[in-house]
């Protein structure tokens, strides 16, 4: 039964890939010269329900915070808390912004997935929403600004996409911030799965940055901080063994949809009312959180939030331009930095140029999405870092988008099932991809302390602000103190005061040209598309205008055959990595290190107030 059902499933992977279908995702075995080599279309689906169930938990989440900002309710008491309309009108929006979510994850996964043909799941953001809530809430801007300053974000950025700037921001990043970018996501996602997101392990602390959590609500405090009786939730330990340790077995025995088995049990098993581990206790948010999953199909429409509340006209002010700045600064970095980690995730980035394929329309659906979040009544939407968890599964195509995109629609109609994943079934696979996303940390250039220490800055500010994009500034203010003043007394000395391993052990500069591809002679350029050929900041689109290509869409047989040797030398850079790490792991079992004996020492120098001994 077993084996002709894995038949079926195989005759389907290759006739959907001969198909038009196949050929637009450039699926394995589909005859497109780029077809992305092991992407099948029972993995993609499989990936994509994997990427959906890991970043369900933000339906209800994100309509939690937005609603907290009061939205278009209107409080006329002295205390909002006690106006009893008020508060059933911030109930009322918290529903409607359930909806508003779930519209706005279908329609962004959807067009990232259809028309960049990346594997990335996309809502409104963690991190972006609280900002909206918290600017809204201060009275920095009202509601109706707050809406006109997102949908202009989104717009600025998908005019600087189409220049290049993005693309060429992550291009510009030094090696091993890119690499260390990648393994500061697994560890926020570590985090995230670890606090009150996820299994809830650690939270807060009151004497430390971070403790031990996992207790019963009677042994918290006021602010939910555990006094005592840690790590004792039964839902702790259902996600961690029921999940976790099951789905690292599943994976390390090659089960295929491993992570969605262990997430569909952890969720069964917290619905029934009455257990220890239910998610519908019997109290007032538990009986309210029950009689919404009661429903089980229901639709409403997105009312009182939508397009309706903008103020087209709310940019005449300066605390406007004010949280545009700041929103601009906060989801560049963090939106631009996602994108590569998760390209370089999924092995589509060209280790030549630091780029990856379709990175200008994957750059434009991610801001057009921004825009597309504001008219729905929702903060910036952004690629989710838990697209990992699919991407680990085997999600390589578009088809992993569109298949969060299907998700999310039908959450529109059951949303009373999807809005009751709980966070304790989710917890361990950001934990386990976190793992997984550590890979690249071996890359960075550790042999060199300008390289080195940033990398490291990012890493750790990455998950310790709870921002990927501040973790990526401590990176480049670091990276930029170690090497250009350096490089300035380098300059100043003509040379002659040089730090060790300038030459020798640090990663070199400069950003890689996009433009090898263009089959053409510069004697037949003008100075101006010299310039735009020649430049590392301009997009392919932009340079194959200049030159007189007006299908600038359509990819050129030298382009096909660039990109195809930029996967060759990618390959042959990744086979080389592992089989050096293969023959490191053979010769320590062959040759293992005999036991050292306690030696006499003797100093020898003393440098930085440290003793260096020698045996």
């Amino acid at each position: 039964m077993l084996e002709r059902l894995q038949e079926g499933v195989s005759r389907l992977d290759t006739s959907i890939a001969r198909s038009f279908l196949g050929h637009h995702f450039r699926l394995d075995g589909s005859g497109h010269p780029l077809e992305r080599k092991g992407s099948r279309f029972s993995t993609e689906i499989r990936a994509g329900l994997v990427t959906f169930t890991a970043m369900a938990y933000i339906l209800a989440v994100n309509a939690n915070i937005l609603s907290s900002s009061g939205g278009p309710c209107v409080c006329n008491a002295e205390s909002c808390e006690t106006d009893p309309a008020y508060q059933q009108c911030k109930n009322d929006i918290r529903r409607a912004y359930i909806v508003a979510t779930a519209a706005a994850g279908c329609m962004s996964s959807g067009l990232m997935g259809l028309i960049a043909n990346m594997p990335l799941g996309l809502a409104p953001g963690l991190g972006a929403n609280a900002y909206f809530a918290n600017v809204v809430l201060s009275g920095l801007v009202n509601y109706s600004q707050a809406l006109a300053v997102v949908w202009l974000e989104g717009w600025i950025f998908v005019i600087i996409s189409l220049l290049g700037v993005r693309q060429w921001i992550s291009r510009l990043l030094p090696t091993s911030l890119k690499h260390s970018t990648g393994a500061g996501i697994g560890m926020y996602l570590a985090l995230i799965g670890l606090s009150s997101s996820g299994l809830n392990v650690v939270s807060p602390g009151t004497s430390t940055v971070l403790q031990f959590a996992g207790c019963l609500p009677q042994y918290q405090d006021e602010n939910g901080i555990c006094e005592s009786h840690v790590l004792q939730d039964p839902k702790m330990w259902v996600g961690i063994f029921l999940g976790g340790v099951l789905i690292t077995f599943l994976i390390l025995y090659r089960v295929r949809g491993a992570m969605i088995i262990g997430i569909l049990l952890v969720s069964v098993s917290s619905w029934p009312r009455g257990s220890a581990v239910t998610q519908f206790p019997y109290t007032d948010e538990g009986n309210n959180n029950w009689n919404f999953f009661k429903h089980v199909a229901t639709w409403r429409s997105i009312d009182p939030i939508g397009p309706k509340n903008i103020n087209w006209q709310g940019y005449d002010t300066g605390h406007a331009w004010l949280a545009l700045i700041i929103f601009l600064y906060l989801d560049l970095l963090d939106t631009t930095g996602t994108l590569y980690a998760m390209a370089t995730h999924a092995g589509l980035v060209d280790v030549r140029t630091g780029d990856f394929e379709g990175s200008s329309t994957a750059y434009v659906c991610d801001a057009l999405s921004i825009s597309m979040g504001s008219l729905l009544g929702c903060s910036p939407c952004t690629a989710f870092v838990e697209s990992a968890s699919g991407i680990a599964e085997g999600g390589r195509t578009g088809i992993t988008g569109l298949t969060v995109s299907l998700m999310f629609f039908l959450s529109l109609f059951f949303a009373p099932i999807f809005s009751s994943l709980p966070p304790w079934a989710t917890g361990s696979v950001l934990v386990i991809v976190g793992s997984m996303m550590m890979t690249t940390a071996a890359e960075v250039n550790w042999a060199y302390m300008g390289d080195a220490l940033p990398a490291f800055l990012t890493m750790i500010g990455i998950p310790f602000f709870y921002n990927i994009g501040y973790g990526l500034i401590a990176g480049i203010i670091s990276y930029m103190v170690l090497n250009v003043i350096p490089w300035l007394i380098l300059k100043a000395t003509r040379g002659r005061v040089v730090p060790e391993g300038w030459y020798t052990e640090r990663e070199p500069w400069g950003v890689a040209s996009t433009a090898t591809f263009l089959d053409i002679s510069d004697k037949q350029l003008s100075r101006t598309q010299r310039f735009i050929v020649q430049s590392s900041i301009f997009p392919t689109w932009l340079k194959k205008l200049s030159i007189g290509q007006k299908c600038f869409w359509r990819m050129t047989p030298a382009e096909i055959e660039d990109h195809l040797e930029g996967r060759r030398v990618t390959e042959l850079y990744v086979k080389e990595r592992e089989r050096r790490r293969r023959e490191e792991r053979e010769l320590f079992r062959q040759h293992p290190p005999p036991p050292r004996e306690p030696e006499e020492t003797k100093p020898i120098s003393v440098m930085g107030g440290v003793e260096k001994y020698e045996v």
